[in-house]
């Protein structure tokens, strides 16, 4: 990769805002060149509650506008990728002595009527002594209410918009640090290398520093824009079996989750402490971990106990520093900062921010580089599916009766789990098979050959972990030598064929 020809955009970071926005750049005619020093989603981005949500207790916060914002892209959302998005109810008991029940109901008030809800249900009252809800739940609660909210692979929709940006001429790299940039002018130099220790020189008019964490590493030594808040989760066995989530008060004023995850799992999360440590280093503490399963016992009739958990996850959230005094209170909403003097290549910082508004996001950034680089395309991506999401967003039972309509062979759960990660892209990756041998090698869990290859080719895996955490969570199924086996494939696959470009 030399210097020639000079893009117009270097993105840096493969979270969901970086790929966002370069979605979004190259859809609207400028050449984007994005660098992700580690895999796709491999910091912030995968560590989420996994949840496209107003955030009902961003109004306690009077963040008003980020509420609003959020609430009205849960819809437009769902309908770009209705296989890695979908509808969630979400019960909130009410718990006496915390906050009061007219409390709760004008914050669903304001969040049924602020957002623009179209397809999502709107809020209504529980009995928790006849509705099926209570019955996981201690006797404690005669009253809860039931409201709309959506679920995503978290991700998986940073892959998908890394493949749409590539799909439009985007150059995605993975696995390639920015070393260095500078200014030459009016344009940037930015040094980048692989983890090959291949090193080069890429040239862009405008750089976007989407690093996440290291969003203040990247502009340099002493720089301080953003406080880093860890939120940490645990997965424990499946703690009820009702398809709706739960939404926990805690009397320390702070909130949890506990969500029906991978059919047989329950994900309990998150928790808000300031961290001051690498980010790459994240990990969840044994405090954290106590705080869930005490949280999380204070409502379930069966207590959740530190040998019920099976996985855990952590990652740092790169919030804007505006000085609350509280992780917790730290504003959510995203701030956008050009540097550059007048003859001087200009560079936009991205802070903070959340999946459910990154879409928003990458349209405000735009507006900052049509500033620098003058105007091309329109916006588009309100209505532009993302890659396997283009049929109805009510319509995925009828996509999965397609699937296995085409391959008969099939296992029913099969059918589903590729459908609901890759939608109607599904049968690209399993081609003319006529067959589950046709499909190659299984590693566990029913993960093939030709999926593997698929990550390989088309969404930038490289490893196990890759694949069994990011591009599909069957790392809880697979066994420890399964997995070592995936990976050892994996690597010899590489070596074999000297690297995969997905882009």
């Amino acid at each position: 990769m030399g210097e020639n020809p000079i893009h117009d955009i270097f993105v840096i970071g493969g979270g969901i805002n970086g790929c966002g926005i370069a979605r979004d750049a190259v859809g609207r005619g400028y050449s984007v060149f994005l660098a992700e020093m580690n895999d796709l989603a491999s910091g912030t981005s995968s560590g989420s509650t996994k949840l496209i949500h107003g955030g009902l207790r961003y109004l306690e916060h009077y963040e008003f506008r980020l509420v609003r914002e959020s609430l009205m892209e849960r819809e437009v959302l769902w309908k770009n990728a209705p296989h890695i998005i979908w509808p969630m109810r979400f019960v909130l008991p009410h718990h006496r002595g915390l906050r009061p029940a007219w409390l709760l109901r004008l914050g669903l008030f304001l969040y049924d009527h602020i957002g623009g809800r179209k397809l999502l249900p709107k809020t209504r009252t529980l009995d928790m002594e006849r509705d099926p809800a209570g019955r996981p739940l201690k006797k404690l609660f005669s009253r809860a209410f039931e409201y709309s909210d959506c679920w995503v692979d978290d991700a998986r929709f940073v892959v998908l918009n890394a493949r749409d940006a590539a799909d439009r001429g985007a150059t995605i790299v993975t696995r390639s640090k920015v070393t260095g940039i500078r200014r030459e002018g009016d344009v940037w130099s930015v040094d980048v290398e692989d983890t090959a220790g291949a090193r080069y020189t890429v040239r862009a008019r405008l750089v976007v520093n989407a690093a996440g964490p290291w969003v203040d590493a990247v502009l340099g030594e002493g720089v301080h824009n953003v406080r880093l808040v860890q939120g940490s989760h645990i997965v424990v066995r499946r703690k009820f079996d009702d398809p709706r989530a739960y939404f926990f008060q805690n009397a320390d004023g702070r909130i949890i989750f506990a969500i029906p995850y991978q059919d047989d799992f329950t994900l309990i999360g998150t928790t808000d402490r300031d961290y001051t440590g690498d980010p790459a280093d994240v990990a969840i503490s044994d405090a954290e971990a106590g705080y869930l399963c005490n949280a999380a016992s204070e409502y379930f009739a069966e207590p959740v106990r530190r040998e019920d958990i099976v996985w855990t996850y952590a990652a740092v959230r790169p919030l804007y520093d505006d000085g609350a005094s509280k992780a917790q209170e730290a504003t959510r909403d995203y701030v956008l900062k050009v540097e550059g003097g007048d003859n001087e290549a200009k560079v936009v910082n991205v802070f903070g921010g959340k999946i459910t508004t990154y879409r928003r996001l990458s349209e405000h950034v735009l507006e900052k580089i049509e500033v620098v680089l003058g105007a091309k395309g329109a916006s588009w991506t309100r209505d532009a599916p993302l890659p396997g999401g283009d049929f109805p967003p009510e319509g995925f039972d009828d996509e999965v009766a397609r699937l296995a309509r085409d391959y008969v062979f099939l296992p029913p759960a099969l059918a589903r789990r590729l459908t609901r990660l890759y939608g109607t892209r599904a049968g690209t990756m399993l081609g003319n098979a006529a067959s589950l041998e046709n499909l190659g090698r299984c590693f566990g869990a029913n993960l093939y050959e030709a999926e593997v290859r698929y990550l390989m080719d088309c969404e930038w895996a490289r490893t196990a972990e890759d694949v069994l955490w990011r591009r599909t969570k069957l790392g809880l199924r697979l066994t420890p030598l399964e997995a070592g086996e995936l990976d050892l494939y994996m690597r010899a696959a590489e070596t074999q064929e000297g690297g995969r470009a997905a882009s």
